[in-house]
């Protein structure tokens, strides 16, 4: 992540997203703003965290990795999301692999600050509480039902949760036929079961497979399919 020196959109962020009701005017002129990338590794499993980061625009993907060296999708997160706060309560290392699944704004502070100034203000305490409890319970709900749903359901949230508005319906790197290993670990499945999820959705006309690459024609069949998006 590539840190950007604009004060101005910082301060529009922390407006926009109500954090500046949460943390203190000393705080806020710590706090750094930082560019992401789609396809930027955010942090590993096993790192040490010394900043907790909130995502303020884009999405994150977070998952997994079995000791076999599998990648299991735990979820995506739109704003306003947190990097770091279990390991700054646990004051243990990165629990899930983080990769921004677009292009976006992190806003950071380091956990000393927080200590400082945040820790025992009843603002930040209540706001990390709330965030942390939605956590717990949405990714406990979707570790529970991923294996309830087929894994139709599956790949429409996945290919729905790796869209954005900007880039329409168009699916590249991710998609492409090379990856589709990958993708089956990810969301729990084996590659000959997703190949065939694949051509009946294609033949349904949801999505198009061609020239090495999916594409995705039916956005509105795609949601249904999803039914509800089980990854967010």
């Amino acid at each position: 992540m590539d840190k950007v020196n604009n004060p101005s959109l910082l301060i529009q962020y922390l407006n926009y997203h109500q954090l500046d009701s949460v943390f203190s005017q000393e705080t806020q002129k710590k706090m750094t703003l930082h560019r992401i990338v789609k396809g930027e590794t955010l942090c590993t499993r096993g790192d040490t965290l010394n900043h907790m980061y909130f995502l303020v625009k884009g999405k994150i993907k977070i998952y997994t990795i079995s000791p076999e060296g599998k990648t299991r999708i735990v979820r995506f997160k739109k704003p306003i999301a947190i990097i770091g706060d279990i390991e700054f309560i646990k004051k243990n290392k990165v629990i899930y692999t983080v990769e921004a699944a677009s292009d976006g704004y992190l806003i950071g502070v380091s956990y000393e600050q927080i200590r400082n100034k945040e820790e025992n203000r009843v603002t930040f305490v209540k706001f990390l509480l709330e965030i942390m409890t939605h956590k717990f319970f949405t990714e406990s709900q979707t570790s529970s039902l991923n294996i309830l749903y087929s894994v139709e359901v599956r790949l429409a949230s996945y290919l729905l949760s790796i869209s954005s508005d900007e880039e329409g319906s168009l699916f590249h790197q991710e998609m492409r036929t090379s990856n589709l290993t990958e993708l089956a670990d990810l969301i729990g499945t084996s590659y000959r079961h997703l190949n065939r999820v694949i051509q009946k959705l294609d033949e349904e006309g949801v999505i198009e497979r061609r020239k090495g690459a999916i594409y995705v024609t039916n956005l509105n069949l795609l949601r249904e399919r999803a039914e509800g998006n089980i990854y967010e």
